[in-house]
């Protein structure tokens, strides 16, 4: 199968499949989602996972520190070997997950075992990765102290973690109360084999025993989804200042229709097929995979009305959970990362750029990069969690790390609104984030930053009341809603953002 190509099924109005039920009680979920077996190829009857919610259990993922967060700036020389040994810490990370949960029954036996077979093995790995890393930086510029300190990881235990509303950009994304106080929630453990190569690299192996050993995915849980109509307005208005910038600029670029996605990440890890681990939603560009160059973009085709529009739009697609394989399931990115499930084509896709509430805005920069959310803030923490999610009809009322459970008629809204602010020089940074920043909640910059449109890319999804659904994910972040993220690169012609940025500054709404 080729996944740049691959046209992705939908499933509407019909029940889940193995006995999927979802017994709304108390505004809760009360039963949990049934997975196909990650294994088992298309034409294979699923075997379906109990319903379980297993808080009660110790470990629940791997959680390790970040270690593009701490890098200085790379060299150019240096940024290609830097983004191969990032992913590879990626991969690391991912096969001793899916070892880990290989290997359930041996951790609650021995209470060391995980730290001698998977966190010791993995420690090592990852001090051989960070140390070629400071290797590559070290032969253009200073060598990077400390980076050696992030290779050890840990268990994460299974607690839920409260979230505070957001504060970078006024609120729009506020946290969500469960009606105990508490947010977050306990993953779901459903058993299955990981595989093992031996050298930190995740794939489709071979035990010796003819089977596919991919690690059966965990989460989502019960308790990440909640009913919306128990969620009081949370998104306060923004006030508007005599100098705001107050039009909008939509472009209008399709659903996805095409089914065009990959695993890849050219932001964050150019040159590395599967970098993300989890599969993407493309619109726009055409011509977006790891290996693509600014040539490359600029010379692709566009889903966008406007052909002027060549910029790459993508997130990680959003999957039922009922038991039923997509083509991917023995893929990269797919089935061998734990991500299962039938993909879903989008109900509408609206792409908008806003103005600031404060200041006119400046043209964006062509092929600036920008990426928004965190895919492992799961482990990570919810620094830079940023996506939201809600119902329509129910919008004012937004859900950072809970997935909604709507209204009969209502649809599922994914909201992603990227960073607005520009430190008028990089297009791209190490971290991908230093380079520009969010408003802050007046709609100010900080110093030495100025204000550009802000993208706000608005999904919604027709799903059957009562489906169980969840994005894809890093195989140890368990599809977890706070790891939602949206990516970005402007592929705009400078005549276009021209008029992006004329039409916000009038204050005008303006499409294409």
């Amino acid at each position: 199968m080729s996944v740049k190509t691959h046209r992705r099924s939908r499933l509407r109005n019909r029940t889940a499949a193995a006995g999927l039920a979802l017994l709304l009680g108390g505004g809760g979920l009360a039963a949990a989602n049934v997975y196909a077996n990650a294994g088992s190829s298309s034409g294979t009857a699923p075997r379906a996972a109990q319903p379980q919610d297993q808080a009660a259990q110790g470990m629940s993922t791997i959680a390790c520190p970040e270690v593009a967060d701490a890098l200085p700036e790379v060299p150019r020389k240096a940024r290609r070997e830097v983004s191969r040994n990032l992913a590879q810490l990626d991969a690391q990370v991912a096969f001793a997950y899916k070892k880990l949960r290989w290997s359930d029954r041996q951790v609650r036996q021995d209470p060391n075992y995980a730290r001698n077979a998977i966190l010791g093995p993995l420690e090592s790995r990852r001090t051989a990765a960070i140390n070629r890393i400071t290797i590559a930086i070290s032969r253009s510029a200073p060598r990077p102290s400390g980076l050696e300190e992030l290779a050890g990881c840990q268990l994460k235990e299974n607690v839920p973690e409260p979230i505070a509303a957001d504060r970078r950009d006024g609120g729009q994304n506020g946290g969500d109360r469960n009606g105990d106080g508490r947010d977050g929630g306990a993953p779901e453990q459903n058993g299955g084999q990981g595989d093992q190569n031996g050298d930190g690299q995740d794939g489709n192996n071979q035990n010796g025993n003819g089977q596919n050993n991919n690690a059966r995915p965990g989460g989502p849980a019960r308790s990440d989804f909640v009913d919306i109509t128990r969620i009081r307005p949370n998104v306060p208005q923004q006030r508007i200042r005599s100098g705001a910038s107050r039009g909008k600029f939509t472009t209008e670029c399709g659903r996805n229709e095409n089914g065009l996605f990959n695993p890849d990440n050219v932001i964050v890890a150019p040159g590395v097929s599967n970098g993300a681990h989890h599969m993407h939603d493309y619109v726009g560009n055409q011509g977006n995979d790891a290996f693509a160059s600014d040539d490359d973009l600029a010379r692709a085709g566009t889903t966008c009305a406007n052909q002027d529009d060549k910029s790459s739009y993508f997130w990680p697609v959003l999957r039922l959970q009922n038991g039923q394989n997509e083509r991917d399931v023995n893929e990269p990115g797919g089935g061998q990362d734990g991500n299962v499930g039938q993909i879903q084509t989008p109900a509408s896709v609206t792409l908008t750029f806003e103005g600031n509430p404060r200041q006119k805005v400046t043209a964006m920069p062509r092929f600036l990069r920008i990426i928004t959310g965190d895919a492992k803030a799961f482990t990570n923490g919810v620094g830079n969690a940023n996506a939201s999610w809600s119902c329509t009809g129910f919008e004012n009322r937004q859900l950072k790390n809970k997935y909604p459970i709507c209204p009969e008629g209502s649809q599922v809204v994914r909201t992603l609104r990227f960073q607005s602010c520009w430190d008028g020089r990089n297009i791209d940074s190490a971290n991908h984030r230093t380079h520009v920043d969010f408003a802050r909640r007046d709609g100010s910059c900080k110093r030495g930053f100025r204000a550009i449109p802000q993208m706000v890319q608005r999904i919604t999804y027709d799903l059957p009341r009562g489906t169980v659904f969840a994005v894809d994910s890093f195989p140890e972040q368990l599809h977890k809603p706070i790891t939602d993220h949206g990516d970005f690169i402007n592929v705009m012609s400078d005549r276009l953002m021209k008029r992006v940025t004329n039409c916000i500054n009038s204050g005008r709404n303006c499409t294409n």
